[in-house]
Parts: structure tokens; sequence; C-alpha cells
């Protein structure tokens, strides 16, 4: 009996293969994950005298908050600069003006193409000419995190136009909007609010991303906490904590994106509810989304009176 479009349930032998290729699986990463621990704890990495710095309050107040604020930072600065560079270069990349169309993508496509870590190096280079400075580190850092997750965040964008329905931009055009107006106040709201939880999870990527500000000597949470087990000589446990607040950091974006999501589906349930018992408007509203573009419909539904 098929289960989905692209494969059959799996059968009573094939299940009892998935669960013995499941269960070997697991006892080698155990066996894997056991070496490791092994090996660190021979050499005493997990006694209670490494885990003891942790408890001394300058050491969170000298390298470890600091660390924080300092991810926080070029985090927040990168996010607010992707959102920005995605949504400019998503509309320019979808302009009718061929030039400008074109020339967003070679820098759409550069950006998704260079690796972050080339791009700071690269930055941090020039910058730092004439001598290096704290704020080099930060510009470099932000600078790459904007450009390639600007980019991934405008062929989002993009994407999520092309998915709608062609009938949601001869509306616009219908009601007597330009190409250009019609993408802003139509086809963009709603690519945006259906991509949404896509955008905010690569917010995720944003924040772990900072961490390769330690090649330029950015002073973020990996930078600092390695300066920390320098000094108090406990690199594992100094890790562990640092890689536990990053688990900590994105789960809660990524909180924010499972309700993210859910708000948006109550959201259009509530639409689609208003759109079928709306009387003549509800056929208006099958026309034109009312997700992210609610002038529209009311401008074609006054057309229509």
């Amino acid at each position: 009996m098929s289960a989905g479009v692209l494969f059959d349930a799996p059968g009573p032998k094939a299940r009892r293969r998935h669960m013995i290729l499941t269960g070997v699986g697991v006892l080698l990463l155990a066996a894997v994950l056991w070496v490791v621990y092994k090996r660190l704890d021979d050499k005493g990495q997990f006694t209670a005298a490494m885990w003891k710095p942790f408890t001394d309050p300058e050491l969170w107040k000298e390298y470890i908050l600091p660390g924080l604020v300092g991810t926080l930072k070029a985090a927040f600065a990168g996010m607010i600069g992707a959102t920005i560079f995605g949504v400019i270069f998503a509309m320019a990349r979808m302009s009718q003006i061929k030039p400008l169309s074109w020339a967003a993508g070679v820098i759409v496509e550069f950006g998704r193409a260079v690796p972050v870590l080339l791009m700071m190096l690269f930055l941090y280079g020039a910058l730092t000419r004439g001598g290096a400075e704290d704020i080099h580190a930060f510009i470099a850092t932000v600078t790459a995190l904007v450009i390639y997750n600007g980019s991934v965040v405008a062929e989002v964008i993009r994407s999520g136009v092309d998915q709608l329905p062609k009938g949601q931009r001869e509306a616009g055009v219908a009601i007597g909007l330009t190409d250009s107006l019609t993408l802003r106040s139509i086809l963009l709201p709603q690519a945006v609010t259906a991509m949404l939880p896509t955008l905010i999870s690569q917010l995720v990527v944003i924040l772990k991303d900072t961490a390769l500000g330690y090649q330029v000597q950015y002073g973020e949470m990996l930078y600092k906490g390695k300066n920390a087990s320098t000094i108090f000589a406990n690199i594992v446990p100094t890790l562990i904590v640092i890689g536990t607040i990053y688990i900590l950091l994105n789960y809660a974006i990524s909180k924010v994106a499972v309700l993210a999501e859910k708000w948006l589906q109550n959201r259009g349930r509530v639409a689609e509810d208003s759109a079928q018992g709306g009387g003549p408007a509800g056929g208006v509203t099958a026309g034109v989304a009312t997700v992210g573009a609610p002038g529209v419909d009311l401008a074609v539904h006054n057309k229509q009176l």
C-alpha cells in the first residue's frame, strides 16, 4: 500500500532490516563516543579541577560573557544587514530592467559561491593594511555574514515569489498597478510571509557563522573561550560550555521559527474561513490572496462594485 508519492510503505522484512541497521548504527556511534570520552578522561579533561574555573565569576566576567555579547552583536548586525540586503537584491533580481536584474544576479551568485571565511579573511586583510584595530575584525565578520546570508535570503524570497500563482501578478496588473508596484504590494509580502519560517531558520546559520570571526581575531564567544582555556588549561570543558550556549541560542531561534509557522497556519485558516463565508467578497479574495496584501482585495472589490 502506497505511503507516499515517491516510495511504498516498507514490509515486515524491510522494517526488520531497518531496525537492525539502526541498532548497528547506534552501537557504532556509542563505541566512537566511548573511545573519545576515554581518551579525554585519561588526560584528565573531566576531573573536577578542570571544571572548577567555571565557579569563578572572573572567568564569566572577563571571557564568557564578553564573548557572548560579541557573538550577539555580530549576529544581530548580520541578521539586520542580511535581511535588508536580501530584500533589496531580491527585488532587483526580479526587476523588469534587464541590466539591473543581471547585475543583482551576479552579486547574489557571487555571495552564495564564495565561502564566508574566505570573505572574512579578504576583508580583514584589506581593512588592516594600515594597522589592525578591534573594529576591523567586527566589520570584516559582519560584512561577510551579510553578503553570504543576504544572498541566500534573496534567493529564498525570489523562489517564494516564483511559487506564487501567476494570477497574483495578473490581478495587480488588472487593477492598474505597475509591475514594480505589483511586486512590492502583492507578490513580495506574500512570498515573505510564506517563507518566514525558512528565513528565521537562516538566522540560526548567521548565529553559528559568527564563530568564524575567530579566524580574524574578533572577540566572539569561541575566541574569548580559547583565551580563557589557555589561562586555565581546560580546553575541552571550555568548548563544552561554549557549545552548550550555542545550542541553547540556536534552539531558542528554532522555537521562534516553529511558533512563526504555527501562527502563519492559523492566520491562513482564518483567511480561508473569511473568504468562504464572506459573501460576494469571498470570490474576490480567492483571486487575490489576503495574506500579505490586504489593500489589494479591497481595491478589486471596489472595482467590481
